[in-house]
């Protein structure tokens, strides 16, 4: 097994991340230092600074609503991090990012293979929003945020957006490109006032309370990908 998959299997962090601390030299396979590519067996030992890595954990699939302020990330020292917000016995770490100040659905884990799978692009997978601009916004520029807006120079891909009232709207998109709301709507001469994730792929917001979390149900884990429900069934 390569060693990323290896870390990533025990809950500590997604294969990339690990592939990050190996490049750093963080990583240690029986006291020698790792290298990208490294790969594992039964009885070798694994160190993350010097502390050991356990065997694989029992997975975790957490929803968490996000409040403005908190940082999504793992790393200890950043303070308010997402991970001291949930505040779980378990070592698990977000899936993808929600900007500091954004706020609303987040999902978190110790599976790394489901970080992996979520986040590939290619899988067109929808997050939809809620957002709020500083003044009105027109139909027209509803209409130019569907069909696509240049920003960082290329085009965002068409997206399904309505209005929910005069300066808010709702917004389906299947990319995340970096602050990719917040730009597009700077490309129109809008500022955004609030940004709110109500759903990732089947999983919906609902009337989760900001700052808390829960656990995803097993009907939200069937709906969630093929490949994660087909885990699920083998574990049973």
């Amino acid at each position: 097994m390569r060693l990323n998959k290896f870390i990533s299997d025990t809950g500590v962090c997604s294969r990339r991340q690990a592939d990050k601390w190996i490049e750093e030299g963080r990583v240690t396979c029986n006291g020698l230092p790792a290298v990208l590519g490294t790969r594992v067996s039964d009885g070798d030992e694994v160190r993350v600074d010097g502390e050991l890595v356990g065997a694989k954990k029992a997975p975790i699939y957490l929803a968490l609503n996000k409040p403005v302020g908190i940082t999504c990330t793992s790393e200890a020292h950043v303070d308010g991090n997402i991970i001291d917000l949930v505040g779980h016995e378990e070592r698990i770490f977000p899936i993808g990012r929600l900007d500091k100040d954004s706020e609303g659905l987040i999902l978190l884990t110790n599976d790394g293979d489901i970080v992996n799978e979520i986040l590939r692009a290619e899988n067109n997978h929808e997050k939809e929003y809620i957002v709020t601009v500083d003044r009105p916004i027109t139909d027209l520029s509803l209409s130019m945020l569907a069909g696509g807006v240049r920003i960082m120079g290329e085009m965002t891909k068409p997206c399904t957006v309505t209005r929910v009232n005069r300066n808010s709207f709702r917004i389906v998109l299947t990319q995340g490109l970096n602050r990719q709301i917040r730009r597009m709507c700077s490309a129109l001469g809008y500022q955004v006032r609030r940004l709110q994730r109500i759903r990732i792929i089947n999983i919906h917001l609902g009337t989760l309370g900001l700052g808390t979390w829960r656990s995803l149900t097993p009907g939200e884990l069937d709906g969630l990908l093929p490949s994660l429900s087909r885990r699920q069934a083998g574990r049973a």
